[in-house]
């Protein structure tokens, strides 16, 4: 038994005198906090411990609403959101596919032109139904993919264009007035006692499921046998949730915040999910577990003393060369921690376990798992700068930093002069200089950031991961990549509330083609340009290390120069280390 697995032990205990399954299981706010503001949200947010029952008993409607679109025709289901609208539903359509005469799941959470018009290309218009999800009923994403939806599947249906969009929202919402207002084939609603991250079991990520034709009934019970292992009246030590919160909130108190999740391949995208979940409820007040996905494993020697390893396998996908990995890496003094999935439905239970370890781990660090106090900010300035374009036809981003060929770097000025009088430059700094001064932020216990606002098309993957890589193993630093403005609604928590112990690196590029966001001012290559902007500009408010590389139109050429800056800023660290 590890120091770790002692330490989570003897948190257990304390907890079971505590009465804490009982006290979670009644709703009691003051497992987080004691103040009444706080008290206030967490009352509200606590829904999702009874809602696989709630979504059992109701499922029925749910069906005959799939038959109902399948008897007509529907072929395709586009589910128009962000975050915990989003995410779910893409784990369902990447884990299960699309059954047979069912319809074909696709999910939009970009605002780049080029991803929205890829969507576009691969449905029928009139065969395709729309959900526009949002609990608030008032995100701008989702609210603007339906303008530009809209429209166009009014230029083929006419009148009848409301019979393609479906709603998915809390009651009382504006979108619920809009889908009465413009005759929605349907409204779902969530429960407004959950929050967006823990809303994966609810309509939100059950209604696309089933219309992708996911035996939900069978997900949704494989929920409730979780559920039942995590009651109240079960020992904490045999408790799924609890005890795996314990563990990774004990993992955080010895600098091991950095929770790096290894994948089978039938379940990879489930690692997309925890991503948020975590960083949202854990990232906040100078704390905060960072989730690392999608990051190969390397040997010990690749990695600093702030890991811990979750190893999430389909039990018919067991690859023993990964198993061997870990294995060395535990002899190394990494922690991992192993969960067998029997089948891919077994995500129903995981889904549930995970909810309760995240409302455990926010307890036992001191935090209130179920707000966002600072995501609020990058949202304001994005508005902020909307209406400065409004204004002024562009966007008051100030001159560059530097240039390295076709890439623009731009820093916040207060970090350029900190590099300057670090290296004693009184000029202009080099981009090299400039880039490598940046990396040295990074300490022990650091990890380093990845947010490009481009398409996520295997080029540009393939790309930003030989970056973060070669980041990772030259600095043993973790490394995360956060699609914009996907990761706003997911990580962007952590980065702005969590520990001042990250690094960021954002990646915008123009647009060689534009959308217009029917109804509005701007077009989606403005939206996103404002969110990348308002998100760089939350960052340095704050002081966090952060700079902002922009590509132009030439994006692959771009990122080229981009890694070969980056390598040589590296391969100078190197040097100046050995």
């Amino acid at each position: 038994m590890t120091a770790l697995d002692i330490a989570a032990r003897s948190v257990l205990a304390k907890l079971e005198g505590g009465n804490f399954a009982r006290r979670l299981w009644e709703r009691d706010p003051s497992l987080w906090k004691a103040e009444p503001e706080h008290q206030r949200i967490i009352k509200n947010a606590l829904g999702w411990l009874s809602v696989p029952e709630t979504m059992l008993a109701a499922l029925d409607s749910l069906q005959q609403f799939v038959e109902e679109v399948r008897g007509e025709g529907f072929k395709h289901a586009v589910v128009l959101g962000m975050g915990g609208s989003s995410l779910c539903p893409d784990v369902c359509r990447a884990t299960f596919g699309t059954s047979p005469g069912f319809l074909d799941l696709h999910v939009l959470d970009s605002t780049i032109p080029a991803v929205i018009t890829q969507v576009e290309k691969s449905i029928d218009l009139p065969k395709t139904l729309f959900l526009v999800s949002s609990k608030s009923g008032g995100t701008v994403e989702p609210l603007s993919f339906y303008a530009y939806f809209r429209q166009r599947v009014e230029q083929v249906r006419g009148a009848g264009a409301g019979e393609n969009f479906v709603a998915v929202t809390d009651p009382g919402t504006s979108l619920e007035s809009l889908a009465r207002e413009k005759r929605f084939r349907r409204v779902f609603y969530g429960q407004p006692d959950i929050g967006g991250r823990y809303s994966a079991l609810s309509n939100f990520g059950m209604a696309p499921a089933a219309l992708a034709g996911v035996d939900v009934r069978k997900l949704l019970g494989r929920a409730v046998e979780m559920a039942q292992a995590c009651a109240a009246a079960k020992p904490l030590e045999e408790n799924p949730g609890v005890a795996l919160g314990a563990l990774l909130a004990e993992a955080a108190r010895a600098g091991r915040d950095k929770l790096t999740f290894v994948m089978s391949p039938g379940i990879y995208t489930f690692a997309d999910w925890v991503e948020q979940l975590l960083a949202e409820s854990t990232g906040k007040e100078g704390k905060g577990l960072v989730p690392v996905v999608r990051e190969y494993i390397n040997p010990p020697e690749c990695y600093g003393s702030d890991r811990v390893f979750i190893h999430m396998t389909l039990s018919s996908e067991v690859n023993e060369t990964v198993q061997k990995r870990l294995e060395v890496l535990e002899a190394a003094g990494h922690p991992v921690v192993r969960i067998q999935l029997a089948d891919r439905y077994d995500l129903g239970k995981e889904f549930f376990r995970w909810e309760v370890a995240a409302a455990t781990a926010g307890a036992l660090l001191g935090i209130n798992s179920f707000d966002q106090p600072n995501v609020q900010e990058s949202k304001d300035n994005t508005n902020r700068l909307l209406a400065q374009h409004r204004a002024q036809g562009q966007f008051e981003e100030g001159a560059p930093a530097a240039e390295y060929q076709c890439v623009k770097v731009f820093c916040p000025a207060q970090l350029y002069t900190k590099f300057q009088e670090k290296l004693r430059v009184r000029e202009g700094l080099s981009p090299a200089e400039l880039v490598g001064a940046f990396l040295e932020e990074g300490k022990a216990g650091s990890y380093v950031a990845l947010l490009p606002y481009l398409e996520s098309f295997s080029g540009h993957k393939a790309a930003i991961q030989a970056m973060r890589l070669g980041i990772r193993d030259a600095l043993r630093l973790a490394t995360t990549v956060g699609y914009g403005p996907r990761y706003l609604h997911s990580t962007g928590q952590l980065h702005k509330g969590g520990a001042a112990n990250g690094l960021f690196i954002l990646i915008t590029a123009d647009d060689r083609h534009d959308l217009p966001v029917p109804g509005q001012p701007y077009t989606f290559s403005v939206l996103k340009q404002a969110q990348a902007l308002g998100d760089f500009q939350a960052l340095a408010s704050r002081g966090r290390p952060v700079l902002r590389f922009h590509l132009g139109t030439t994006i692959r050429a771009g990122l080229d120069s981009l890694a070969s800056l980056v390598k040589a800023a590296l391969s100078k660290l190197q040097n100046i280390s050995g």
